[in-house]
């Protein structure tokens, strides 16, 4: 029995699922479709609503342990080796992929990430456009740390906080954490007799980070990651439920808008910490544009290359850019699509021309209002880094 009172779900469209280890390893190796086959049907249910939900897995490692008894005498030789857990995640992910493909009539699509393409502009506008193409095609997209070749970033909480920047990545509205414990307590119930539940979280504190445990045997991180990957989540504008997902009880009520478990209050809206972090960022390059595009841009619309007069500065795909009117005056900021040698290129051009200027096609705009801030007064960073 859950003990965490009922509270409603924030409202959301899109929404990221972490399915941890425990839910999915099967007793003695492999996967088990016990507890994904709950989840599964709530991410069906949710889809058929018209929602949008990007499953974060892991149990790659867990699928390859299943699969090593099989790979003949080289196996001992494999689990006494430094990459064992880079090749136990490379038998597995086909696995993992199989199990998840077997709850949907839609394709599932694989995307495997590391931390480090994340953190770089290009890679990371590029992962974006495919998992946002991917939603749009109707697919299920399942992400998940790219162990196999991620030596460094097998570390504690990856998939916690891998979620966490998917979230941020797609615009999500929720963060779903599933694990093996019905949510956050204020201490270990297992050990504290006066430990209670935590249903709602307004800000993660030093004290709330006290409340946490260590980390769990199948899985690469514990209490602790997870209240990490929710701050990351509200400082990106995200709110993050914690819930059982053992629990079949309290997975279906997910989908009747009810949480059994923690919640964790995002901190102020997506659209504000997004472009919060535009309007301070450095900037690699810089685009004039016309007075047409400048009123577009003030209506809400994507800067179109039909409104560049002209592109200065080296930059790449991903690189933020400062835009400016034909005076000199600092308009916005944005992401680039394209990088300069193209931009270039297609300054001035409608952009039905794109592909045949090019020869391929990112997007339609030099910069989407999805990743453009407007400026006013002295808030701009006009120089070029």
């Amino acid at each position: 029995m859950n003990t965490f009172a009922p509270q409603p779900l924030p409202d959301w469209k899109r929404a990221v699922l972490k399915v941890g280890s425990s839910l999915l390893a099967a007793d003695g190796g492999g996967l088990s479709p016990r507890h994904a086959l709950g989840l599964a049907q709530f991410v069906l249910a949710s889809r058929q609503a018209g929602r949008e939900v990007v499953i974060v897995s892991s149990g790659a490692v867990a699928a390859g342990r299943g699969v090593l008894p099989k790979a003949g005498n080289g196996g001992a030789t494999l689990v006494a080796a430094i990459s064992a857990k880079q090749a136990l995640a490379a038998l597995g992910q086909a696995q993992l992929i199989a199990l998840w493909q077997r709850f949907f009539e839609a394709p599932v699509a694989q995307l495997l990430l590391t931390h480090d393409d994340l953190r770089n502009r290009r890679r990371y506008l590029n992962a974006r456009s495919a998992l946002l193409a991917l939603l749009q095609l109707g697919a299920v997209p399942v992400v998940n740390e790219n162990d196999s070749v991620a030596v460094d970033e097998l570390k504690l909480g990856d998939n916690d906080n891998l979620a966490a920047a998917v979230a941020s990545l797609v615009d999500a509205d929720l963060l779903l954490i599933a694990t093996d414990i019905d949510g956050l307590y204020s201490g270990h119930p297992g050990r504290d007799p006066e430990a209670r539940p935590i249903t709602r979280i307004e800000a993660i504190t030093p004290e709330v980070l006290a409340m946490a445990g260590e980390a769990g045997a199948l899985g690469t991180g514990g209490m602790r990651t997870k209240l990490e990957a929710a701050a990351k989540a509200a400082a990106a504008g995200v709110a993050t439920a914690l819930f059982c997902g053992r629990n079949a009880a309290t997975v279906a009520a997910l989908g009747q808008g009810v949480l059994h478990g923690s919640l964790f209050v995002a901190q102020g809206s997506r659209l504000r910490a997004r472009k919060q972090w535009l309007r301070h960022a450095p900037v690699s390059g810089r685009l004039v544009i016309d007075a047409g595009a400048q009123a577009a841009l003030r209506r809400g619309a994507s800067l179109l290359p039909g409104g560049v007069r002209a592109v200065e500065g080296e930059f790449r795909r991903g690189d933020v850019l400062a835009i400016h009117d034909q005076s000199g005056a600092a308009l916005a900021c944005g992401l680039a699509q394209y990088n300069a040698k193209d931009a270039a290129r297609l300054a001035g051009h409608h952009s039905r021309e794109i592909a045949g200027i090019l020869g391929f096609h990112y997007d339609e705009a030099m910069v989407h209002r999805d990743d453009l801030v407007l400026l006013t007064g002295s808030e701009g960073n006009g120089e070029v880094a």
